[in-house]
């Protein structure tokens, strides 16, 4: 079994199998088909049915997959990724503390060349940390991600990987369900004025040097309504209240890391114009009333632009104009 995937690679073989089946098929000729004995076939197929794959056994005509997992392991995944390195080497864990402590490990042992574009997805984190040191509830069913990287830009245009990840999930809740889906500065993906997700991004580096970054994505994606964990300060939503059914988290991952890469490659040729102008389109912040809020003071006034470092530009109720890095934005 390799690291951070639960599927052995026997079983992996047999699933494959029965994938490419209309119909039943025998243990025997799956035992001939594998080089596996046949009680070895019949322990595999446990181990699928384990992972929650629905698979039908009669003596009389074999096995039978009738429904994919609907876990976020990586084969599932695969089936639909179409990347160059995003999502190549993809570790899953049924729960860990954060998916982001996983990815820091990792780098600590090992250049973070060698997980450039490598995914970390956690059915569930017990220890999940948002913007600010805030807990990141992630319960089960939503998506809980975190991307090594390691980009070969300027430190200071290191915002636009961050745009570059909102931009790709909002495209995608759009293009799978036709829903509005909008970028609040400067995490955040909102339905209306609900949050469906948040995008934090961590970096290791020395001076201009960039050692490596890590994306956090998080996804209420097949989250019950009484599992979200809903404020007064920030309501929150999940696609599948939205739409009024679960959606393939698998399916819409791998989409989404697919709109990833592609303006990720865009931040790394330095069409940092292109990405800005994307994420100008789908913001829910520019042109409203806003109130600014950073760990010295608040403020309100009007959001105008983005500036080149993806800084937000606030013009203030006196008329004065001034650049915000970082901080918590509310439309009022």
């Amino acid at each position: 079994m390799r690291k951070g995937n639960p599927m052995n690679e026997t079983s992996e073989k047999i699933l494959e199998i029965l994938e490419r089946q209309s119909g039943p098929i025998s243990g025997e000729k799956i035992s001939e088909m594998t080089g596996i004995t046949r009680s070895a076939v019949w322990k595999n197929i446990n181990e699928l049915k384990e992972l929650g794959y629905s698979i039908e056994s009669t003596k009389s005509k074999g096995y039978e997959l009738k429904e994919s997992t609907p876990k976020l392991l990586p084969h599932e995944i695969k089936k639909y990724l179409k990347t160059d390195f995003i999502g190549k080497d993809i570790r899953y864990f049924k729960n860990t503390p954060s998916t982001t402590w996983v990815a820091k490990d990792l780098c600590s042992k090992k250049d973070a060349e060698n997980f450039n574009g490598t995914i970390l997805i956690a059915e569930e984190q017990t220890g999940g940390v948002g913007r600010l040191g805030r807990a990141w509830f992630s319960p089960s069913g939503g998506i809980w991600t975190t991307i090594i990287l390691k980009p070969t830009i300027p430190i200071d245009k290191l915002f636009f990987v961050t745009m570059s990840a909102s931009i790709a999930v909002a495209r995608t809740i759009r293009r799978m369900y036709d829903i509005g889906a909008l970028i609040k500065w400067p995490n955040d993906i909102y339905i209306g004025d609900k949050k469906v997700s948040g995008i934090l991004l961590e970096l290791a580096a020395e001076a201009d040097q960039i050692h490596y970054c890590l994306l956090g994505i998080g996804i209420d994606a097949n989250i019950k309504p009484e599992d979200l964990q809903c404020s007064l300060q920030t309501p929150i939503t999940s696609l599948n209240i939205e739409i009024g059914h679960d959606i393939d988290r698998a399916k819409f991952l791998a989409t989404m890391l697919g709109e990833f890469e592609r303006r990720y490659k865009l931040v790394e040729e330095g069409e940092y114009k292109a990405i800005s102008r994307e994420w100008k389109s789908l913001s829910l912040t520019l042109e409203k009333r806003v109130r600014i809020t950073t760990p010295r003071r608040t403020f309100e006034g009007e959001a105008i632009d983005l500036d080149e470092y993806g800084a937000l530009i606030i013009k203030k109720d006196n008329g004065k104009v001034e650049r915000i890095l970082s901080g918590d934005c509310t439309p009022i």
